[in-house]
């Protein structure tokens, strides 16, 4: 015996005391799994998946067939083996990586089931074993066409009586390669099984198809599952972000219905749109992720690399992002789902205004700053007589709440292996922190697919969403802005339109309240699928699919809302999409070689069109915006365009003996919008190489390395990312007043280029994948490069042409970046489990060019050899005290104003002294999720974090509106008495140079803390229960960071500027669920 074979034995034969002490065994992995009325040869096959184990049996002695049903979700795998196992009278045991089952008491239902005479017997003994040598126990051994059976010992060794007339041995073992073997005279068999590929990685959604991970050979990503169970989101990326390398996403804001901002591998264009393109179900999507209930998603993948997203061509150079939705199942029960929570909300970082003591002493401040005479105690008459009542209002409470959000799911599945199905709905009602801020959403969607015969498979897919976000609204900065010595209301009980009166600049924020305001989003999808097998390997598969979106908007301020003529406006915007597709694949394994094709011919056409009207000049408010021709003077506008994609591509995967990868793939897409004087189709291909290292001879028996692969990739991508009518010269319908009356005319206000084509991205990327330690420790380092040229800008142009600028290709950008990965199993006991994921991304953007002359834009602040998004102003480095003279480098400032750099020594501070002070972009991001799991309960923690970027600082810079408005409790400023070199004086807030207050963003944040129970299976099924999980869950619960303001992340326009009407906190939720299933 070896001493393989003899430590073989040792742990076979001390199993069972292995698995009461030994915490780490295979037995207390924890495991997630719903099983219902399933073969139980297709429940273990699940399980394996499930905890990464093996199970060997005798087919003789297992009932296969046998229905079994378990529900379990983070419980040890020995306790869910159990529950299955037990009923049936099977036992089981532990040997290495493999479970070997066992009937009670095999020895009399064997010796019953075999009645052969012994005459006309013989007995044929062996070994099986794998393909490095070594035994196999738990092996199957069958004689074909019959029912006689027997399974390999510890040592791999079988002895089986069978008939002289037998002829066949079928030998099997999950995970490896069935065999069959002639018996002929031969009583002794040495039998050498091969380990079968199709167990070996997880499948991937790829573009067009599935992938195992092994054979992967680009920059793929896979969200973590468990990030869409258990964890309450109004939207799909609160969900995700954070959690993948390389994959950004930025919530500016928590305004009820809102959607995150997404970026896959930094910024490739400049004035272009720069998102991913999402597929969901295998065809490109036309929506908001609001469409997309979380509770429907089965898997999200991002594809990075120019290998992954070349195949599809000019709308993945920004990357795309793969979702795809829960199927039905073939278990014959129909499974209920319900899942449902209601949460709470609040201010994440309240930036609290001033008291009412510290808003008297600011206006005297401010005075005394600007050298101005005080001749009453606060700036407004109003204010004066609240101020002498002793009347004091809480703006911030008055215009705030505590929001609530309550969301409930249902759905079932169910199915056969002929046909199955999955039908669900939502509904979702949230009441945002800042009033009248509202958001409604419901959801429905069906999945079927039917198996007709041996070669046809159909199958669709739809869903409808209804988005509402009707609601006036309260302004919210306005409610920070205003006088504590302010009252909302008048005697009457009716909203002040100017509570600071005779203070015109602020209105009162609560006018919003009083205004009917509609605006609702729909979206109906429907997609069908036929799929061909022609003959062995080879297929046709049908995609079809329709997307509809129906935009409404309404509004009306009357006179409560201080417009004294009553304004109504509506619009109503149709899109319409439809994709068809045409897809063949073969794939062929002939000895050590695989081959795989993928074809494509695919067709898409967009619609769409756009009407708005507005009138103005009502006798009253009580039509509102239901009855537009009451109104004195209307106006109509309307728009309408098509475009159309026409696209063929080409992928080649081969690999050998799975250890060399290739990919070769093409994608001709053709854009109608594109100029007259080119060639509106563009060719895109990618090369992609995969060494899978672990497979070589020299690895295969080091047993500390799982897996090791080695990747690069190479390619072009292309970018449309312009609209229609860009590239030919426009013209408008105007009125002009002529001889008394008005007549319409025209007026040319787009200059076309016929010239326009498409932004060409061409990128490189190197990967290594690795797993260590029975996988305890695996992950993922990604460097690339990408170089983007014939960048979509809009050029500046002389006014003296008509215009002001015209859309050309011009300039190039390159891109760097490393992504890593890791995946760690820190702590594994019998009941108790803790396992972190990290991820890093970290990314170096460069202008190359831009006109091609060499210089930079100053006026866009672009500049050649930096980042496209750069923080240009003067450097700050300080504030002018008492007794410094500035009359000679800055004669404007006086102590208390900011002290600038003299960036060239001349001696004087003007614009030749600005600089690059960073990028507006962090310099790297990241996640950390720890979870931990204890018997039933699971703990997860999740730490995101953004370092390295600059942002202009809104609640930094009143300007000279300081002394006409409360500011924040913590604010501080400069005075005589206090001479801070950090906070300027109130006088500096004039701002004459135009400073921007750029501070670092940087941030960790608490993004989310989410702790469930699972109740055990044998409580709840008394109720007729498969599962029950509750939870609660906190949301942004604590951001640590420098950054002084509302939130980091959030972004917040001053008056006047941008949203600013819009402006609303980031908001902290704490919510509790339950999940449960029949």
């Amino acid at each position: 015996m070896t001493l393989y074979q003899f430590v073989l034995a040792l742990v076979f034969s001390s199993v069972t005391l292995a698995n009461s002490i030994n915490g780490q065994g295979k037995l207390d992995t924890k495991v997630t799994i719903s099983i219902t009325d399933m073969g139980l040869n297709k429940a273990l096959n699940e399980l394996g998946k499930s905890a990464d184990v093996k199970f060997s049996y005798n087919s003789r002695m297992v009932p296969l067939g046998q229905k079994v049903s378990v529900q379990a979700t983070n419980e040890v795998l020995s306790a869910v083996l159990s529950r299955v196992l037990k009923p049936l009278n099977i036992t089981y045991s532990l040997v290495s990586n493999q479970i070997i089952l066992q009937k009670e008491n095999p020895k009399s239902e064997e010796a019953t089931a075999i009645s052969i005479s012994e005459q006309q017997q013989k007995t044929l003994t062996g070994v099986i074993v794998d393909n490095k040598g070594v035994a196999l126990p738990g092996a199957s051994v069958l004689v074909k066409g019959t029912t006689i059976s027997a399974s390999t010992d510890m040592d791999g060794k079988f002895s089986i009586r069978v008939d002289n007339t037998a002829t066949v041995l079928v030998v099997s073992y999950i995970g490896f390669d069935s065999v069959e073997v002639p018996i002929g005279n031969k009583t002794d068999f040495k039998i050498t099984l091969k380990e079968s590929s199709q167990a070996l990685n997880e499948v991937v959604v790829v573009g067009y198809g599935t992938q195992k991970r092994s054979d992967i050979t680009g920059a793929v990503v896979s969200v973590p599952k468990d990030r869409l169970e258990n964890l309450p989101v109004t939207n799909v990326l609160q969900a995700v972000q954070g959690t993948a390398a390389g994959l950004k996403i930025t919530q500016g804001s928590s305004v009820p219905g809102s959607t995150a901002s997404i970026q896959v591998r930094g910024v490739n264009s400049i004035n272009a749109n720069t998102s991913p393109l999402i597929v969901l179900d295998g065809i490109p999507f036309f929506g908001t992720t609001n469409d997309i209930n979380p509770n429907d998603i089965k898997s999200i993948e991002v594809l990075k690399d120019a290998s992954a997203v070349a195949i599809y061509g000019t709308r993945g150079s920004n990357g795309v992002i793969l979702i795809t939705s829960k199927r039905g199942n073939s278990n014959g029960k129909p499974v209920i789902k319900y899942s449902g929570y209601v949460a709470a909300e609040d201010i994440s970082r309240p930036l609290k205004p001033a008291s009412p003591d510290a808003y008297v002493q600011k206006y005297a401040d401010f005075l005394k700053a600007n050298n101005l005479p005080q001749t009453a105690v606060l700036p407004n008459s109003s204010e004066v007589a609240n101020f002498d009542a002793g009347i004091t209002t809480n703006w911030l409470k008055e215009a705030t709440q505590s929001g609530l959000i309550n969301e409930h799911n249902l759905s079932i599945s169910s199915g056969t292996d002929k046909f199955q199905y999955f039908i669900s709905g939502s509904k979702l009602k949230q009441d945002g922190v800042v009033k009248g801020y509202q958001f409604q959403k419901t959801n429905f969607r069906i999945n079927i697919d039917s198996q007709i015969n041996d070669f046809l498979k159909i199958g669709t897919s739809a869903f409808f969403s209804d988005n509402n976000y009707d609601g006036g609204r309260a302004n919210f900065l306005f409610a920070t802005a205003m006088s504590p010595y302010s009252v909302p209301k008048d005697v009457n009980g009716n909203y002040l339109i100017y509570p600071m009166a005779p203070e015109l600049l602020y209105s009162n924020p609560l006018l919003g309240l009083t205004t009917d305001r509609l605006s609702r989003g729909r979206n109906l999808t429907g997609s069908s699928y036929a799929e061909v097998k022609i003959i062995q390997g080879l297929s046709y598969r049908l995609n079809a699919s329709y997307t509809y979106n129906l935009d409404r908007y309404a509004s009306y301020t009357g006179r409560a809302a201080n417009d004294q003529n009553g304004t109504a406006y509506t619009s109503n915007t149709e899109t319409s999409n439809w994709v068809v597709e045409n897809i063949l694949n073969y794939n062929k394994d002939f000895g050590k070689h695989h081959v795989d094709f993928t074809g494509l011919y695919s067709a898409q056409k967009q619609d769409y069109f756009m009407s708005e009207a507005q009138s103005v000049g009502f006798l009253n408010d009580g039509l509102s915006y239901n009855n537009l021709s009451a109104g004195a003077t209307k106006s109509t506008w309307s728009n309408g365009y098509g475009s159309a994609l026409a696209s063929q591509m080409g992928r080649i995967n081969y690999s050998f003996d799975s250890r060399y990868l290739l990919t070769l793939t093409a994608r001709r897409d053709g854009y109608s919008a594109f100029g007259s004087n080119t060639n509106k189709y563009g060719v895109f291909p990618s090369l992609a190489l995969a060494w899978n290292i672990k497979n070589e001879s020299f690895l295969k028996d080091v047993n500390v390395v799982d897996n090791l692969k080695l990747r690069f990739s190479s390619g072009k991508t292309g970018n449309q990312a312009i609209g229609v009518n860009q590239t030919a010269t426009t013209a408008t319908a105007v009125k002009y007043p002529f001889d008394g009356a008005a007549l319409t005319g025209v007026l040319f206000n787009n200059l076309g280029n016929a010239n326009l084509n498409w932004e060409k991205t061409t990128s490189n990327n190197i990967g290594l994948d690795f797993s260590v330690l029975k996988n305890r420790i695996g992950g993922t380092v990604e460097v690339y490069k990408s170089k983007t040229k014939d960048i979509l800008l809009r050029r500046s142009i002389p006014a003296i042409s008509g215009y002001t600028n015209v859309w050309a290709n011009l300039g190039s950008m390159e891109n760097k970046g490393l992504e890593i990965s890791l995946n760690t199993v820190n702590i594994r006991t019998k009941d108790f489990t803790w396992k972190t994921d990290v991820n890093f991304s970290k990314y170096k953007n460069k202008i190359l060019d831009l006109y091609g002359d060499g210089k930079d834009d100053m006026g866009n602040n672009w500049f050649i050899g930096k980042p496209l998004h750069v923080a240009y102003d003067y450097e700050k480095i300080g504030i002018w005290q008492t007794g410094e003279d500035a009359s000679t480098s800055d004669p404007l400032a006086k102590p208390g104003d900011i002290k600038f750099k003299d960036q060239n020594g001349d001696g004087k501070i003007d614009s030749n002294d600005r600089v690059i002070l960073g990028q507006t972009d962090p310099k790297w991001s990241g996640g950390l999720i720890n979870t931990f799991s204890y018997k039933n309960f699971n703990l997860s923690i999740f730490l995101e974090t953004s370092q390295g970027g600059l942002r202009s600082n809104r609640d930094l810079t009143y300007a000279d509106e300081a002394g006409r408005r409360n500011l924040p409790a913590t604010y501080k400023y400069w005075t005589p008495e206090n001479m801070d070199n950090k906070w300027p004086s109130l006088s500096a807030y004039k701002n004459y140079r135009g400073f921007n207050f750029y501070e670092d963003y940087s941030y960790v944040r608490i993004k989310d803390v989410r702790l469930s129970y699972q109740f055990p299976h044998e409580l709840i099924n008394k109720a007729g229960l498969e599962s029950l999980t509750i939870y609660v869950t906190g949301r942004n619960l604590y951001t640590f960071t420098n950054w002084y303001g509302w939130d980091p992340e959030m972004n917040y326009s001053s008056r006047g500027s941008g949203d600013w009407t819009n402006n609303y906190p980031v908001v902290r939720t704490f919510s509790f669920g339950i999940n449960l299933s029949l």
